[in-house]
């Protein structure tokens, strides 16, 4: 049925939606990336003259390499889910290229893809298959070896805790949303602990991941008094502080001669902050463009 070159055209015709399918179940862009190469190799091996829906069977070779990949993950339990931050993706404060857009088709924030992780593998990929992009449940039962009831059930189970987690819709005005965190850099900048406190959700979260060879790897702050105390100790950081959108929100780039050290993530709900992720991990932050981003 497909010769090569009309293999690559069909391939390359969903490559954005493989990767936007593959980001949202692994929280990597790299390992996404991986596993839609992986997919590539796999359409080449295999005998797909009968298959009638190449989008939808390309998405089943993906959802079963990344599900592979996440057992793989729970198995060596070298890094705990719950507690590295997915990969962001930084763009330009204004606006993203093409590639990025499509990434984010649904405007996935990292809020978001911190819930997904914390969810049993075959929860996510239930999850992200049929509410994210409309798989039917009888197609992602095969994937996972389960009935198409039992599937409904495992996606069920990931919407009630991914909506008891959610903090709130962000708010979808940008300007809205940049206003608060220079707000809140502002306040950070000149110590006014107040004027902090004021943008900071009562319940605010604050997430931040320094990387496996940190001292402390992880860590967690819930509370504007506590997470406000703790941007008033990093006020001279806001010097190297630049406007970026992070997974299309407003956010924060720390660079310093050059060098990005610090990817900072703000949630906006109602005009107040509602969270704060911050990633620190020098081998995934030092690999930012700087002088793309800036």
């Amino acid at each position: 049925m497909h010769d090569n070159e009309s293999l690559t055209g069909v391939f390359e015709a969903h490559r954005g939606q493989l990767r936007a399918v593959a980001y949202r179940m692994l929280g990597s862009v790299s390992e996404a990336d991986d596993a839609v190469q992986e997919a590539w190799i796999r359409l080449n091996r295999a005998d797909t003259a009968d298959v009638q829906n190449m989008g939808g069977w390309l998405t089943t070779v993906v959802a079963r390499i990344c599900l592979n990949l996440l057992r793989s993950r729970e198995t060596r339990r070298e890094e705990p889910l719950a507690e590295r931050l997915p990969d962001p993706v930084v763009s330009r404060a204004d606006g993203m290229d093409p590639e990025q857009e499509a990434l984010l088709a649904d405007s996935v924030g990292l809020a978001l893809l911190v819930v997904l992780q914390r969810l049993e593998p075959t929860e996510r990929l239930a999850f992200v298959l049929h509410d994210m992009f409309a798989v039917p449940f009888d197609e992602i039962a095969a994937v996972i070896g389960r009935s198409s009831a039992a599937t409904r059930q495992l996606a069920s189970r990931a919407r009630r805790r991914v909506r008891g987690a959610a903090a709130g819709r962000p708010d979808p005005d940008l300007a809205r949303q940049r206003a608060a965190v220079d707000a809140f850099l502002a306040a950070a900048r000149d110590g006014d602990f107040e004027a902090l406190v004021a943008v900071l959700h009562p319940d605010v979260e604050l997430r931040a991941d320094s990387g496996p060879a940190a001292a402390m790897p992880w860590s967690e702050l819930r509370g504007a008094i506590t997470v406000a105390e703790q941007a008033v100790m990093f006020s001279n950081m806001s010097d190297y502080a630049f406007p970026v959108l992070v997974n299309g929100a407003a956010g924060v780039l720390l660079a310093r001669n050059g060098t990005a050290f610090t990817v900072g993530v703000l949630t906006v709900v109602d005009g107040r902050i509602r969270s704060i992720d911050i990633l620190a991990d020098p081998a995934r932050v030092g690999r930012l463009d700087v002088a793309a981003l800036t």
